[in-house]
């Protein structure tokens, strides 16, 4: 491991304590590796080391979040999630390719998943909007958590009522996942989208409400006007 990865990951073992080991489970349906550090500590590690290291080379700070990754834990990923923000800065189109590989080798639970997908990719689709048909993609994957990504990563754009036509691509493409963090993935996209988006959405939803998952359909209704979610829920 290089020396940042080495030091980061003694600084989270020093700031860990076992109350919050212990209750970190409960968000988790699975067993997590985590060092059990607060997240505002996790952050403030994060942002003193991400002083340290913004000047590398850009390759550099990608075998950085690497090694991070490869650790498993769950604080040491969501540090990579809190540099990510940083990365619209210096990104070109091929570095989605390394994202992907990201997502798909290291990604294993839905914090994992979301902390990365919301802003990095977000921000890298708005970016680069070529990106969409790529992420898009993402949904036809063997891997859980790359179907869950290609719907999360769309989560800030469609919350400022963006790319509305990509969102509807994506839920199709998922609609029938049998995957419970993939439904629950596209339902809150569809949730997101609805803020600026009502009456499209729900017209989404009740076009396909008789075969969508109920999962996926209480998500993207949680927004909704009371009398249109009675309607949306209606058998």
């Amino acid at each position: 491991m290089s020396n940042f990865a080495k030091e980061i990951h003694s600084d989270l073992k020093k700031a860990a304590d076992r109350k919050t080991k212990k209750s970190f489970q409960r968000f988790f349906k699975k067993p997590v590796k985590c060092h059990g550090v607060k997240g505002k500590n996790v952050d403030k590690i994060a942002a003193d080391y991400w002083k340290k290291i913004a000047h590398l080379p850009k390759k550099q700070i990608f075998e950085i979040c690497e090694e991070l990754y490869r650790s498993d834990y769950a604080e040491e990923a969501a540090i990579v999630a809190f540099w990510g923000t940083k990365f619209n800065k210096f990104t070109t189109p091929k570095d989605l390719a390394v994202f992907k590989k990201w997502i798909n080798k290291y990604v294993n639970n839905w914090a994992k998943c979301d902390g990365f997908c919301n802003h990095t990719i977000g921000d890298f689709v708005q970016k680069f909007p070529d990106s969409i048909k790529e992420i898009k993609s993402w949904g036809e994957s063997n891997n859980g958590w790359m179907r869950r990504a290609s719907a999360v990563s769309l989560i800030i754009p469609a919350k400022r009522g963006k790319l509305l036509k990509d969102v509807f691509e994506i839920a199709d493409t998922l609609l029938l996942d049998d995957d419970e963090m993939v439904q629950k993935g596209y339902g809150w996209l569809l949730k997101e989208a609805s803020r600026l988006n009502v009456k499209p959405v729900f017209d989404y939803v009740m076009k396909k409400k008789s075969i969508m998952p109920r999962t996926a359909l209480r998500y993207a209704i949680e927004l909704m006007p009371a009398n249109l979610k009675l309607k949306a829920m209606r058998k």
